[in-house]
């Protein structure tokens, strides 16, 4: 895929009303303290960047949202309904909530086409022609259609990535979870995967992206959370942030990324 060259500006898309709500959300692993009180709010059409340190809970806070990981105490809410703890009513709402993560966790067994038509007809009761025609048109909006009948092992990292995007999006999600989802990439293969994020994000998609691609952050996002420790230490528009962050430990975190 080509380069986008429409800046997307994210101070001009529309947000809305609350979509993702996280309120006084704490986790352990064993005595290790992972997520601390952490309180924060989504918008239906916004941006959100979390960005930190490696060990710092970002990961795992993308993956309470859809209760991948459990939580204990506190609470979450997509679209003013708290997570369910399990059974249909936790599929139901996950099938809301599309997540991308730093492996591809495509069916190896499978085509691009099958991958992607398999939610939309075995949980959402889409018929087999109905899927057919949004899988098309979704590999061909993340620039893959071509390889529709071709095995996940046959498509590079990026096009793997860009057909995990487009399952996700299959499953009609009201916010896109993207867990550092170019860290497994080679260095050639992040632009075609960010691109399609960008195109995402200008099209209104509410998107919440754990990433060390600042440039993504930059141009996309309305708002970068900072994490460490596993408290939110900041939080702020991107030119905020990365001109003048309020912390000194945002402060020592960027310099030593952008230095590089």
């Amino acid at each position: 895929m080509a380069e986008t060259q429409v800046k997307p500006d994210a101070a001009s898309r529309p947000i809305g009303e609350p979509l993702v709500v996280l309120e006084h959300v704490d986790k352990h692993f064993g005595s290790l303290h992972v997520l601390k009180d952490i309180n924060l709010t989504v918008r239906r059409g916004e941006v959100v960047v979390v960005i930190g340190p490696s060990g710092s809970g970002k990961s795992t806070l993308c993956r309470t949202i859809n209760r991948l990981e459990t939580i204990d105490s506190g609470t979450i809410a997509i679209d003013g309904t708290r997570l369910p703890e399990e059974g249909r009513a936790l599929a139901r709402l996950r099938a809301d909530v599309g997540m991308v993560f730093q492996s591809f966790n495509l069916f190896a067994h499978k085509s691009v086409l099958e991958n992607v038509t398999l939610g939309p007809t075995k949980v959402k009761g889409l018929s087999r022609a109905a899927a057919r025609t949004k899988a098309n048109a979704l590999l061909e909006r993340v620039g893959v259609a071509n390889q529709a009948d071709k095995l996940p092992a046959q498509l590079s990292g990026g096009q793997q990535q860009r057909v995990a995007i487009a399952r996700a999006l299959a499953m009609d999600p009201q916010v896109m979870l993207f867990d550092e989802p170019t860290s497994a990439l080679d260095p050639e293969m992040i632009n075609e995967v960010l691109d399609v994020m960008v195109s995402l994000a200008a099209e209104g998609m509410t998107m919440i992206v754990v990433t060390h691609e600042m440039g993504f952050a930059r141009k996309a996002a309305h708002r970068v959370v900072f994490m460490d420790g596993g408290q939110i230490v900041e939080e702020s528009d991107p030119e905020t942030f990365f001109t003048a962050p309020s912390s000194e430990r945002a402060r020592d975190f960027l310099s030593k990324i952008l230095t590089h």
